[in-house]
């Protein structure tokens, strides 16, 4: 890929970014300060930003506990922050869980609790109900990860195999009013969806989570089997009267973060265009979609003229095929760069967090002459793509973006440059 063309989409993904920041997303969403306590809990890959962020920015006493993956902590003065596993939750995650539970015990109606909330959060919140195990919630994630189902349908599943998920950890606050600030890595932007809602409540019902497990055909292990045919557990009803009063408030989504992309594509004299910022489906699907466009861009000068950026967010899915490494980005650009080979097109695709599936590195880089870059390399582009082993592709081009934890989390971003 021309240094050029890398070095302009790394800037749109900065600019996606910084319009994320903690910082800025915190500052026009503070609440009210309360006649007691202020408690702030949190869970996600940017929780311990947005933590530090609160904390610089509340000019009262403040305590508290948030949680975030191993490797994603920052320093704050008083808010506590644990470290637990993420995508497949951990023991780690399950004392964290006790930790925020404990955080908000014994709490009056002057009390405020501020629940600062985003994506990751779903995984580093095991809190499985009695009757069942950690290991049972550990198992329900790694089916869940495998099936290629959207979030909104994984985490209304989640939401019934948790003593936490579902705005029960609002319940477990109440007297105190609980003001949720989100930040959102969910299409559509519900904040009942982000890290599966522990302060939001959601209407889903058993019955529908067994219609989306039989819908996508989501086989569970004997014990969880059981305990969905049951009604054990269930989620707290939205009208429920301790809900009352409560507020929650969308801080920062894909949405902003794609609209300040564009204006820096403008700024360098590139227009662009957003086609969506809540795009779900399978990612090689996803990405063939994206190529005939670039390619209709590239060959016909329709829709758009080039030279343009064309802007998505959203959140894919993968299914597994393969034993291969990689995560839904590098999937999303080993099969768009299979279907512009050849053509003047080059593309990023990134998750906003820093990390994409399990290995060091966002994203990565792919181009026109990535594919036949692969061949010279003795490398098959097609297997590594139905094995699942994007990972491997673009580390044998040198093409992995790898920024590091970025502190946020507004789902995935993709850029693709036709000149």
């Amino acid at each position: 890929m021309k240094a050029e063309d890398r070095e302009f989409l790394t800037g749109l993904f900065d600019a996606a970014v910084a319009a994320a920041d903690p910082e800025t997303a915190l500052a026009a969403h503070l609440p009210d300060r309360p006649r007691g306590r202020t408690v702030v809990v949190g869970a996600g890959k940017g929780a311990a930003q947005l933590a530090a962020a609160f904390e610089r920015r509340w000019d009262a006493p403040v305590e508290g506990v948030v949680v975030t993956r191993y490797g994603y902590g920052c320093d704050t003065r008083n808010i506590r922050v644990i470290e637990a596993a993420h995508p497949v939750p951990d023991q780690a995650g399950l004392a964290a869980t006790g930790a925020l539970f404990e955080a908000v015990r014994g709490l009056s109606k002057d009390d405020l609790v501020v629940a600062l909330v985003c994506g990751g959060g779903s995984a580093l919140l095991p809190a499985p109900p009695e009757g069942l195990t950690l290991e049972d919630e550990i198992e329900l994630n790694r089916t869940l990860l495998a099936s290629g189902a959207p979030i909104s349908v994984m985490n209304a599943i989640r939401k019934q195999v948790s003593r936490i998920k579902g705005g029960r950890l609002a319940l477990a606050a109440h007297p105190a009013r609980v003001v949720s600030l989100v930040v959102s890595d969910v299409p559509g932007d519900d904040p009942a969806q982000v890290a599966s809602g522990p302060t939001v409540p959601d209407a889903v019902t058993r019955r529908d989570a067994r219609r989306l497990l039989e819908t996508w055909r989501i086989e569970l292990p004997p014990r969880l089997a059981e305990w969905f045919a049951g009604e054990d557990g269930l989620p707290p009803d939205p009208a429920d009267p301790r809900f009352a009063g409560h507020e929650v408030r969308v801080v920062a989504s894909a949405r902003l973060s794609l609209e300040a992309a564009a204006a820096r594509a403008g700024a360098a004299g590139i227009p662009a265009v957003i086609l969506s910022d809540a795009i779900e489906g399978e990612a090689r699907d996803v990405a063939r979609v994206h190529a005939a466009i670039a390619r209709e861009v590239a060959t016909q000068d329709r829709p758009f003229t080039p030279p343009v950026a064309i802007l998505s967010g959203g959140e894919t899915t993968v299914t597994l095929r393969g034993n291969g490494k990689g995560g839904r980005n590098s999937e999303f650009l080993l099969a768009f760069g299979l279907a512009i080979e050849g053509l003047p097109i080059a593309a990023l695709a990134a998750d906003t967090d820093g990390i994409d599936g399990s290995e060091d590195n966002a994203g990565a880089f792919a181009d026109g002459d990535s594919a036949a870059r692969l061949r010279t390399l003795g490398c098959d582009p097609a297997a590594m793509l139905a094995g699942n082993d994007t990972w491997s592709a673009f580390a044998a081009l040198g093409d992995l973006f790898a920024p590091g934890p970025t502190g946020t989390n507004v789902n995935d971003f993709r850029a693709i440059l036709v000149r």
